[in-house]
C-alpha cells in the first residue's frame, strides 16, 4: 500500500513537472517547482526548507522518491528495465547488491558544491543539480523538436539525459547517493528519521530478495542492517518481502530497538550540525520564434555586445541574479517571447542570458518572474513592472538608417513602450533620428529587436548591474 501511494504521487509531481518545462500549466502546477529543495534553499523560502527538512526528520527521503522529479525519472528507467526483462523472459536478469557508500567522492562532491555557492560559482551547481538537471533534459529534447535548440543546450541536455539513464539501468540510483547534492545533504538528517524501513531478524530467511532488488544498493542482507543515508524511501523492499520481514515503522519500537541505524550516532550528528550550518550561511532554452511588427526579415539578426549583461525583471541585480540562478530552465520554458536562452558561456554556463535577436521582453508579460523557484526572478505585477529599469538603450548612427541618410524610419519611436524615444530632426537634414531619454527607458528592448538594422541592430540595450525605478 505504501509503495502504491507513493508510486501515485510520484508519478503526479513528474508528469506535471515535466510539462512545466515543456510550457504547459504554470497556473495550475506551478507550485510543484516550488517545492524543489536548492531552488527553495537560495530563494530563501523557509517554509518549504523547514518542511523538506521535516518530512526527513520523520519519515526519510521521501522527498528523493516522490518530489524530485531527476529521482522519480530513475525510478522509471529501472522499472523500464525490469518490465524489459520480464518481457523478453530474460533468464539472466540485472540485480543490484549491496555497496558500501562511496564517502570520498559523495562528500568531496558536497563540499565543491557549497563551496561554488559561496563564491559564485553556479556552473557546478547548474550541471549536477537534480531539479536543473532535469529541466535541461527536457528542454534540449523539446527545444530540438522546435528547432530553436543552442548547439550548448543540446550537447549538455542529451549527455545529462545519456549519462542519467546509464547510471540508473546499471547502478539505480548512484546518482542520488554519490552525486547529488540535495540528496547528500538530506542523508545527514535521514540517518535521525523516526520512522525507517527496518529488518526483523526473527522473520528473515536470508532470502536475499530485498538486496537484490534495492535500487540504492543500502540493505546489507548478510547483517540485516540498512544504510538510512542512503535509503530513498522507495518501499520496495517491502513489497518484496514475502515473510513480512521487513516493515516501515518507527524507531523506538519495542520488535525495533534491537535493530538501531549501523552508523555512529555523534558522528552523524556533527556532521549533520556542521554541514547544515555552511549550507545555510551559503544560501544569504526553449524560446519561439516571434517577430513583432517591423520590417521583414531578412538576416539573422546577431547579438550584440553589451557593456553589461541582460537580467529579467525582477531579478534586482545582475549579482542576485545569477547568485541564485541554479539554470534550471523553468524561466526559459516560460518565455514565450524568445527572450531567454540557454548561455553558453563557461562563467553562466546554462543560467538563462536575455538578448532581443528573436523578440523582446513585452510590458505586460511576467510569467518568467512567477516560475521562478529559486528567487532568481521575483515576482512582479504588470504595473510594477513599467517602473523598473533593467538597461538602457544607445543608438548607434553608424548603423541607423535615417542617420546615414538612406531611408527614413522611426521604428524604434513607434514602438517604444515608455516613450523614451523621440525623433529629432538633424540639421540640415531631412532626415530624423532617434534620441533616447535614459529616465524614461526601461530596458524591454522592443527598439532593439524593431530595428531594421542586419545584423547588428542601430539601437542596442545595455544592462544595469542594478535595476532602478524609473
Amino acid at each position: 500500500m505504501l509503495k502504491k501511494i507513493r508510486v501515485i504521487l510520484a508519478a503526479l509531481f513528474l508528469i506535471g513537472i515535466t510539462l512545466l518545462f515543456i510550457g504547459i500549466g504554470h497556473n495550475c502546477w506551478g507550485w510543484m517547482a516550488k517545492l524543489q529543495f536548492l531552488p527553495s534553499l537560495l530563494a530563501l523560502n523557509f517554509a518549504v526548507i523547514i518542511g523538506i527538512v521535516l518530512i526527513t526528520l520523520l519519515f526519510g527521503r521521501i522527498y528523493c522518491s516522490v518530489i524530485c522529479p531527476m529521482g522519480v525519472f530513475q525510478d522509471l528507467v529501472i522499472w523500464i528495465r525490469r518490465k524489459g526483462e520480464k518481457l523478453f523472459k530474460k533468464k539472466k536478469t540485472h540485480k543490484f547488491k549491496y555497496v558500501g557508500e562511496h564517502k570520498w567522492v559523495r562528500y568531496g562532491v558536497f563540499v565543491l558544491s557549497v563551496v561554488s555557492l559561496f563564491v559564485s560559482g553556479q556552473m557546478l551547481i547548474a550541471l549536477i543539480a537534480p531539479y536543473s538537471a532535469y529541466g535541461r533534459m527536457v528542454q534540449s529534447i523539446v527545444a530540438a523538436c522546435s528547432g530553436s535548440v543552442t548547439a550548448a543546450l543540446l550537447i549538455t541536455g542529451l549527455l545529462t539525459l545519456i549519462i542519467i539513464c546509464v547510471c540508473a539501468w546499471m547502478w539505480g540510483r548512484e546518482y542520488c547517493n554519490t552525486i547529488c547534492p540535495v540528496g547528500t545533504l538530506l542523508s545527514f538528517m535521514s540517518r535521525f528519521s523516526m520512522f525507517r524501513p527496518q529488518i526483523d531478524e526473527s522473520k528473515c530467511i536470508n532470502c536475499g530478495k530485498c538486496g537484490r532488488g534495492c535500487k540504492a544498493s543500502c540493505i546489507d542482507t548478510k547483517n540485516h542492517k540498512i544504510d538510512y543515508s542512503r535509503c530513498v524511501d522507495c518501499f520496495d523492499c517491502i513489497d518484496t518481502c514475502q515473510e513480512g520481514a521487513i516493515q516501515f515503522r518507527t524507531v523506538c519500537n519495542k520488535k525495533s530497538c534491537a535493530v538501531k541505524a549501523d552508523e555512529p550516532v555523534d558522528e552523524g550528528r556533527r556532521a549533520f550540525m556542521v554541514t547544515s550550518a555552511v549550507v545555510a550561511a551559503s544560501a544569504a532554452a526553449h524560446a519561439q520564434d516571434h517577430m513583432h511588427g517591423g520590417f521583414a526579415e531578412v538576416i539573422d539578426k546577431k547579438s550584440p555586445e553589451r557593456s553589461e549583461r541582460l537580467v529579467p525583471f525582477g531579478a534586482v541585480s545582475v549579482k542576485h541574479f545569477y547568485n541564485h540562478c541554479t539554470a534550471c530552465q523553468l524561466c526559459v520554458s516560460a518565455c514565450k517571447n524568445g527572450v531567454l536562452r540557454p548561455s553558453s558561456d563557461l562563467e553562466h554556463f546554462m543560467q538563462p542570458v536575455m538578448g532581443y535577436e528573436k523578440g523582446y521582453c513585452r510590458p505586460e508579460c511576467t510569467a518568467c518572474s512567477q516560475v521562478c523557484p529559486a528567487g532568481a526572478i521575483k515576482p512582479v505585477t504588470v504595473e510594477q513592472k513599467q517602473t523598473i529599469r533593467i538597461g538602457v538603450a544607445k543608438v548607434n548612427l553608424d548603423l541607423c538608417l535615417p542617420a546615414q541618410g538612406k531611408d527614413s524610419c522611426g521604428n524604434c519611436s513607434y514602438h517604444c513602450p515608455s516613450g523614451a524615444i523621440r525623433m529629432v530632426r538633424q540639421q540640415g537634414s531631412r532626415m530624423q533620428i532617434p534620441t533616447v531619454s535614459e529616465d524614461r527607458c526601461i530596458g524591454c528592448g522592443a527598439c532593439e529587436n524593431l530595428c531594421p538594422s542586419r545584423p547588428i541592430s542601430a539601437i542596442t540595450v545595455n544592462g544595469l548591474s542594478i535595476h532602478h525605478n524609473a
